[in-house]
């Protein structure tokens, strides 16, 4: 029976710390001649636990699933944290996964990695129970461990840049387009208006961005100059540099590619003082190569 190789872990923006465990994975797989899974939640603990405090997602859910398999697993096992779920002991999952993958070669994860009820369990407890486990060490940058915590608090000041060289990538989200309020375009501003199935944890304000489209400086907030007409929930309400002008066919998903923190989100006094400021926006954006 061919082996298999497993990879657990929530794996929110699939940084290069992820990687990492994937890589080790799939190597493996390759010596063995095994095929590759990896196990996931589709949403995360904390949102049981303590909604209060559960993180803001670096990607959805789908671009995270859809995005392991794509780094290579052959399957992808993403179930839903429930009350449940948090009941199951360390003890069961232990038998589970012998149970449910009975030519199990090796589990890959993190070093600080646990399960079951508690978080009783860990890569030695899985030792101890006949399994084999690759701890795989963390990704290090800049001498401190690379985190989804950590970028998350990087895009949160606008650092751009520290956030991709952790992610491997430059950020990028996907949304659907929205019907605007008409602003953008009486002051010559048209902008097609962006909402994500998720919030990601970025900094209100404005950014360069490459999209499908070509480039763009797009807010991302609540646009409050708008005052009663702002957006309840923040929405990236992007201006095309490349398409003034132009017909073009408006997608119904829309992804930004973030290249760029311009400045934090401000509410201004009047349209002409907004006016005045995006046009310097647009100019700087124009300007990066």
């Amino acid at each position: 029976m061919t082996g298999v190789e497993i990879a657990i872990g929530f794996f929110d923006g699939l940084h290069i710390g992820h990687r990492k465990i994937f890589d080790a994975m799939l190597s493996r797989a390759a010596q063995m001649s095994a095929r590759t899974l990896v196990m996931t939640f589709v949403n995360h603990p904390r949102e049981i636990f303590a909604p209060d405090k559960a993180p803001k997602f670096l990607m959805s859910p789908k671009a995270r699933i859809d995005g392991i398999s794509g780094l290579g697993a052959d399957e992808v096992i993403a179930e839903i944290f429930t009350p449940e779920v948090a009941e199951t002991t360390a003890e069961s999952f232990a038998e589970r996964l012998k149970k449910d993958f009975p030519s199990l070669d090796t589990v890959f994860c993190g070093p600080n990695w646990t399960f079951g009820k508690g978080g009783e369990g860990n890569a030695d407890f899985l030792r101890n129970r006949g399994v084999n486990v690759c701890e795989v060490p963390f990704a290090v940058l800049n001498g401190e461990t690379v985190s989804s915590t950590r970028i998350r608090a990087a895009l949160e000041e606008g650092d751009l840049d520290l956030a991709g060289a952790m992610l491997g990538r430059k950020y990028s989200a996907e949304g659907d387009v929205a019907k605007g309020k008409g602003l953008g375009r009486s002051i010559g501003f048209p902008t097609l208006n962006v909402t994500f199935g998720f919030l990601p944890p970025l900094r209100f304000g404005v950014y360069a961005l490459s999209t499908p489209l070509g480039k763009a400086v797009a807010n991302w907030g609540i646009a409050p100059t708008m005052r009663e007409r702002a957006w309840e929930t923040p929405v990236l309400e992007i201006h095309l540099l490349e398409k003034s002008g132009e017909a073009f066919e408006v997608p119904e998903k829309f992804e930004a590619v973030f290249e760029k923190f311009i400045r934090p989100e401000m509410r201004f006094d009047s349209i002409d003082s907004l006016k005045a400021q995006i046009s310097r926006d647009t100019q700087f954006a124009m300007s990066l190569s």
